[in-house]
C-alpha cells in the first residue's frame, strides 16, 4: 500500500512538471510565431512604402501638384494600411486616402514620426497614438520623399488602426486553451492589443513583474499572476521591426488541469481500496497463492536461463495448468524470437539506407524502431525515441489532427496520409513532414503500424517564397513608373502595367491587343519590327523613340528579355523608360563637372586628365607636346580696387582670348583663381614660345575701363616640353609652375622656358 501510494506521488509529481513544462513550450512558441508573423507584417508594409516613397522622385511643385493622383494609384498601399496620406515638407496633408477621412489641410507637423522621419530622413514606425479622425488610436508608418536633388520635399504615410479588422484584431481573438490570451505592448508602457479585457492605448501594469522587465528588454517564460491575482505562466518575445513586445497569457490552472483531475481520482480511489478491500484480500491471497511463490521462482529461473528444463510444482490444478501453458508458451516463445529476430535483421538492413524516414510503433502509438533518416529528419536518436509515443513528436498545434487521422488508419486498416509540423531540436523551427502509415497486421490481430516521414520543409518554404515573390512582383510593377509590358510570339499583349498602358495611350486596359500595332518603335530611323526582336537575344538600354496611336512620340530607354525562346510558351517583355530628363540632366552634370563655371574653362580635374593622356601619347608624336601655365600679375589690386565683379568679368575676358589664340585641338582650363593651363599637343617648343609670347602680348593690352580708371594684369608664363622620361602630370606641372616663379623673379610680364632634365 505505501509503494502504491508513493507511485501515485511521485508519478503525479513528474507528470505535472512535464506537463508544466509542455505548456511554458506551448506558451512560449505561440508568443514566437505572433511575433514573428507581427514582424513580418510590418516589415513588408514598411518595405513597400519605402518602396513607394522613393519612386516618388519629382521637384516639390510637382509634388504638391499631382498628389492626389499618386495616392489614388498606390492601390497595393490602400491594401495594406487603413490610411494613406501626402505631407508636403511643412508637415501639412496635402493627399489622404480614403477621402473621406477629412485630413487634408491638417498640420502634422508636431507629430513625433513627422519630426524623427524629416530629421533622420529614413522610414519610421511611430509610437501608437490618438489620431484627428474620431480619437481612433492609430500607429504611422512613414518614409521621406526626396526629389531628383534628393532635397526633403514631403512624407508618405500609412497608418494602421489598432482595432483594424485585417492587421490587429485577429491578435487580439487569438486565445491559449479556453482562458488563455495575447497582449502586445510597447516598451514604453502603451498597450497595444490586450485579449482578456480588449483595452487599447492603456498604460502597462508595471506592477507586474513580467511586464516591467519586459519593458526593459526581457525575453523568456515566467510564472507571474494576472490582473485578477491569479497565478499564470506569461511567456515574453520581443520584436525586431518596432519596439514592441508580445506577452502569451496562460492560467496555471488550466494548464495544470488534467493532472489534478487525475490526481484527485485516483487518491479517492486508492483511499477505497486500502480502507475496505485491502486486509481481506491479503489474507485470502496469502492462504490461495503460497504454491505461486515456487512457480515464481521457477518462472523467473527459467526466464534469466538459469532453468533449463521446464516449470514443475504441485499444487492446485489451476496452478499446474499454468505451469504447463507456461511451458508451452517457452516453447513456441523460442521459436517466434528466432524467427523474428531473422525478419527483424532483414528489416532493418532494408531501412538502414532508405533516404527517408521509417518509424514502427505498436498498436498503442509506442515506437519500436527508427532508421537514421528518421533521425536526421528531427535530429533526435534512436535511444531518445523508443518507447515514447510517436504523437508527441508531432508539433502542439497539429497533434490532435495526426492523432485522428492515425486512429482511424488503425481503426479502418487502411493506409494513412497528411503533412503536419515535427518537432525537432530547434523548437522554434519545426519539420514538415509528408507522412504516410499503413497497419501492420497478421489474420489474427494488428501488431502495430509502420510509418514514412519525408522532410518537405524546403519543398515549402519554396512554394511559399515564390508565392510572396509573385505578389510583391505584381505589387511593385504596379506601381513602377518604367512601362513593363509582355508579349507573345504574334505581339499580343498578355501582361501591361499602368506606366505601358501610358505609353501606349491604350486605356486601362490592353491586354490581348497588338503592340506593334499600337506602337512604332524606331532606333536611328529604323523601324523596329517583331521579326527583328523576335531574332534577337536580350536587348539592354537601347535608346529608341516610341510613337503611340495618339501620335505622341517619347524618347525611350528600351529593356528587352527574351524569355524561353525557342519553346511554346516564348515571351518577349520589354521594359519602357521615358529617359529624356534624365539625359538632360546627365549631360548639364557631366559639363558642370569638368568645367569651371565662371570662364567656361575646363577645370583643373579635366585638364590633369588630358595631360596623362598627352603623356601617354608623346612616345608617338613626331612634335613635342608643350605645357604652358599661366600666372597672371597683379590681379588681387583689381579685385580690391574694382571689386570682385570687375574681376569676374576680366577673368572671362582673359579666358576668350586664351581660347581665340590656340588650335582648336588644345586644351585651355582655369586651374583656380588666377592661374590657367594650356596643353599643347605635338606643337614643338618653338612654335608654343611664339604662342606663348603672343598671349602674353594680349593680356598686357586687355585693359577694362570702370568709372574713369583703366585696370589690367600682366603674365607671368611658364613653358616646357613633355617627354617620355616624365613620371606622370605631376612632374610637368612642377616644371611649367618653376617658369612661373621665375618669371616673376624677373619682374614678372615674361616667358620662360624650362627644359626637361637630361
Amino acid at each position: 500500500m505505501l509503494s502504491a501510494l508513493l507511485v501515485t506521488v511521485a508519478g503525479a509529481l513528474l507528470s505535472r512538471d512535464e506537463l508544466e513544462q509542455q505548456a511554458r513550450n506551448q506558451v512560449r512558441t505561440i508568443a514566437g510565431l505572433v511575433a514573428r508573423e507581427l514582424d513580418d507584417r510590418l516589415a513588408r508594409r514598411l518595405e513597400v512604402l519605402n518602396h513607394v516613397a522613393s519612386n516618388f522622385t519629382m521637384s516639390e511643385a510637382v509634388f504638391r501638384a499631382r498628389a492626389r493622383v499618386l495616392v489614388r494609384q498606390q492601390a497595393a498601399l490602400q491594401h495594406l494600411f487603413d490610411g494613406v496620406y501626402l505631407m508636403d515638407a511643412t508637415g501639412r496633408v496635402i493627399a489622404e486616402y480614403p477621402e473621406a477621412y477629412g485630413q487634408v489641410g491638417l498640420d502634422v507637423s508636431q507629430r513625433d514620426y513627422f519630426q524623427r522621419a524629416s530629421t533622420m530622413l529614413t522610414p519610421v514606425i511611430s509610437e501608437p497614438y490618438l489620431s484627428n479622425y474620431r480619437d481612433k488610436p492609430v500607429v504611422m508608418i512613414a518614409a521621406p520623399v526626396f526629389d531628383h536633388r534628393q532635397r526633403f520635399i514631403g512624407m508618405l504615410g500609412g497608418a494602421l488602426t489598432l482595432k483594424g479588422e485585417h492587421f490587429m484584431e485577429e491578435f487580439a481573438s487569438i486565445t491559449i486553451g479556453e482562458t488563455g490570451y495575447l497582449g502586445i505592448a510597447t516598451r514604453s508602457g502603451i498597450t497595444l492589443v490586450h485579449g482578456r479585457t480588449g483595452e487599447v492605448m492603456v498604460p502597462v501594469r508595471v506592477a507586474n513583474p513580467v511586464l516591467s522587465a519586459a519593458m526593459a528588454g526581457f525575453e523568456g517564460t515566467r510564472q507571474t499572476e494576472n490582473g485578477d491575482g491569479e497565478a499564470t505562466i506569461m511567456s515574453v518575445q520581443q520584436m525586431v521591426q518596432a519596439p514592441w513586445f508580445v506577452a502569451a497569457v496562460w492560467p496555471t490552472r488550466e494548464a495544470l488541469a488534467p493532472i489534478t483531475r487525475m490526481v484527485d481520482a485516483f487518491a479517492w480511489n486508492l483511499l477505497i481500496v486500502v480502507l475496505l478491500i485491502t486486509p481481506v484480500a491479503l489474507w485470502r491471497f496469502r492462504r490461495l497463492m503460497a504454491p505461486l511463490n515456487i512457480l515464481g521462482k521457477q518462472i523467473h529461473q527459467r526466464h534469466l536461463g538459469v532453468r533449463t528444463v521446464p516449470v514443475d510444482v504441485a499444487g492446485g490444478r489451476e496452478i499446474r495448468q499454468v505451469a504447463e501453458i507456461f511451458n508451452t508458451v517457452m516453447d513456441e516463445r523460442d521459436e517466434v524470437m528466432a524467427s523474428l529476430a531473422e525478419r527483424e535483421a532483414f528489416f532493418r538492413s532494408l531501412t538502414k539506407s532508405a533516404p527517408i524516414g521509417i518509424v514502427q510503433t505498436d498498436v498503442l502509438g509506442r515506437i519500436e524502431f527508427v532508421n537514421p533518416a528518421f533521425e536526421a529528419i528531427i535530429e533526435r536518436s534512436a535511444a531518445d525515441l523508443t518507447q515514447t509515443y510517436l504523437f508527441w513528436g508531432v508539433y502542439p498545434d497539429d497533434r490532435a489532427k495526426a492523432l485522428e487521422g492515425w486512429r482511424q488508419a488503425l481503426k479502418q486498416q487502411a493506409v494513412f496520409r497528411g503533412r503536419f509540423r515535427l518537432q525537432s531540436r530547434d523548437e522554434d523551427h519545426p519539420v514538415w513532414g509528408d507522412v504516410m502509415t499503413a497497419v501492420i497486421e497478421t489474420p489474427e490481430v494488428t501488431l502495430g503500424t509502420i510509418t514514412v516521414v519525408r522532410d518537405i520543409s524546403r519543398e515549402l518554404a519554396v512554394e511559399e517564397a515564390l508565392r510572396d515573390e509573385q505578389q510583391r512582383a505584381e505589387g511593385i510593377l504596379g506601381v513602377l513608373q518604367e512601362g513593363v509590358l509582355m508579349v507573345d510570339t504574334q505581339g499580343a499583349i498578355r501582361y501591361a502595367n499602368g506606366a505601358a498602358s501610358r505609353f501606349l495611350c491604350a486605356g486601362d486596359d490592353c491586354m490581348g491587343q497588338n503592340f506593334y500595332q499600337l506602337a512604332d518603335i524606331e532606333l536611328e530611323g529604323h523601324r523596329l519590327g517583331g521579326d527583328e526582336f523576335l531574332a534577337s537575344h536580350d536587348m539592354d538600354s537601347l535608346y529608341v523613340t516610341l510613337r503611340n496611336a495618339a501620335n505622341v512620340v517619347f524618347d525611350i530607354d528600351l529593356t528587352m528579355l527574351h524569355m524561353r525562346k525557342g519553346r511554346h510558351n516564348e515571351r518577349l517583355v520589354f521594359v519602357l523608360r521615358d529617359d529624356s530628363e534624365r539625359r538632360r540632366q546627365e549631360e548639364r552634370l557631366s559639363w558642370e563637372a569638368t568645367h569651371d563655371s565662371l570662364t567656361q574653362l575646363l577645370n583643373r580635374r579635366a585638364f590633369t586628365a588630358s595631360l596623362v593622356k598627352c603623356l601617354g601619347e608623346t612616345s608617338r608624336q613626331t612634335a613635342g607636346s608643350v605645357l604652358m601655365l599661366i600666372d597672371l600679375d597683379y590681379f588681387k589690386p583689381v579685385n580690391d580696387e574694382g571689386g570682385h565683379l570687375l574681376g569676374d568679368d576680366l577673368l572671362k575676358q582673359l579666358a576668350a582670348l586664351f581660347r581665340d589664340s590656340v588650335r582648336q585641338a588644345d586644351t585651355v582650363a582655369r586651374l583656380g583663381g588666377d592661374e590657367f593651363g594650356i596643353i599643347l599637343p605635338a606643337c614643338g617648343l618653338e612654335r608654343a614660345e611664339a604662342l606663348a609670347e603672343q598671349i602674353r602680348a594680349g593680356a598686357e593690352g586687355l585693359k577694362i575701363e570702370q568709372e574713369g580708371r583703366l585696370f589690367g594684369v600682366t603674365a607671368s608664363i611658364g613653358l616646357t616640353e613633355l617627354v617620355a622620361g616624365d613620371s606622370g602630370p605631376r612632374e610637368v606641372m612642377a616644371r611649367a609652375d618653376e617658369g612661373c616663379y621665375i618669371a616673376k623673379s624677373r619682374g614678372r610680364n615674361a616667358v620662360v622656358i624650362v627644359p626637361p632634365p637630361p
